[in-house]
């Protein structure tokens, strides 16, 4: 059984926070990025997401959620699942999308890593 409530450490540093998950699958929390592309003071952003529940749901549930970064003008959504590792360690996997904000549709190219 994996549980995505509690504190979150990646490989680089970054840490998310999961307060709860409700019955219908939904969680908020906040993400503290370690690395931006942007000069901008690095602040604390809002998380919001959604985990899978339902009658066919395993013990090692995909999720999405969707960071507000708070400092700059974009937002990112990750999708991933929990995994229980063979030494009983808890491993989030994910990918995520970035959209930053442009200033026209011509250079939309360029907004979306």
């Amino acid at each position: 059984q994996c549980s995505l409530t509690g504190r979150w450490v990646n490989d680089l540093g970054s840490n998310m926070t999961i307060a709860t998950v409700n019955a219908n699958g939904a969680f908020a929390g906040s993400y503290h990025t370690a690395v931006t592309a942007t000069s901008n003071e690095i602040k604390v952003s809002p998380l919001q997401g959604s985990m899978q529940k339902g009658p066919n749901q395993k013990g090692q549930p995909t999720f999405g959620f969707t960071v507000n970064w708070s400092f700059s003008e974009s937002i990112t959504v990750f999708t991933g699942q929990c995994f229980v590792d063979e030494y009983g360690k808890e491993v989030l996997k994910t990918m995520w999308l970035l959209r930053s904000h442009v200033e026209n549709i011509k250079n939309d190219w360029k907004a979306t890593r």
